[in-house]
C-alpha cells in the first residue's frame, strides 16, 4: 500500500504544476482525460463515470468551457443531452497535463516488461469496485499498442 501511495504521489506531482498554474485541480483533470477519451459524452455518462454530484461537476465542467478546453453542444434528435468534447485548445491542454504521466507509465512498463505490465492491469482490475467500469473500460477504443501497456 505504501508504494502506491508513493507512486500516486509522483504520478500526479507534474500535473498538478500545470493545473494549478491555470487555476484548475485534479477535477479538472479527470473531467478533461475522460472527455478526451470519450468525444460526445454526456454530462450524465461523465457523472456516472467521476461518481461526483451534478454541482461539482457543473463548477468544474463552467470552468473549463468557460476557459474554451470543454465544448458542449446538443443534437437535434435530442435536446435533453449535453455532449462534451474537447476544442483544439482542450486537446492540447489534455496532451501537455498527461504527458509525464503517459510517458511514467511507459518506462515502468517497458522496465517492468510484458509479463508484469498484464499482470499490474489485472491487480488494478480487481481494486476496481464497480463492475460497470470495467466493462466501459473495455469498450473504450483503444490501439494494440496501448492496450498491451495498460492505458
Amino acid at each position: 500500500m505504501e508504494l502506491l501511495f508513493y507512486a500516486y504521489r509522483d504520478f500526479i506531482a507534474e500535473p498538478d504544476k500545470l493545473l494549478q498554474a491555470r487555476g484548475f485541480g485534479r477535477a479538472h483533470h479527470r473531467v478533461v482525460h475522460f472527455v478526451g477519451r470519450n468525444p460526445g459524452i454526456t454530462v450524465n455518462e461523465l457523472l456516472a463515470i467521476l461518481k461526483i454530484t451534478k454541482q461539482s461537476l457543473g463548477r468544474v465542467l463552467g470552468q473549463l468551457i468557460r476557459e474554451g478546453i470543454v465544448q458542449q453542444e446538443t443534437r437535434a434528435r435530442d435536446k435533453r443531452h449535453r455532449h462534451l468534447t474537447l476544442t483544439p485548445q482542450g486537446q492540447a491542454f489534455e496532451e501537455r497535463v498527461s504527458a509525464d504521466q503517459r510517458n511514467r507509465i511507459a518506462a515502468a512498463f517497458t522496465a517492468a516488461g510484458p509479463v508484469a505490465a498484464l499482470g499490474f492491469e489485472e491487480v488494478l482490475r480487481h481494486m476496481i469496485n464497480d463492475s460497470g467500469d470495467l466493462a466501459r473500460f473495455d469498450r473504450e477504443p483503444r490501439d494494440a499498442a496501448e492496450r498491451s501497456q495498460g492505458a
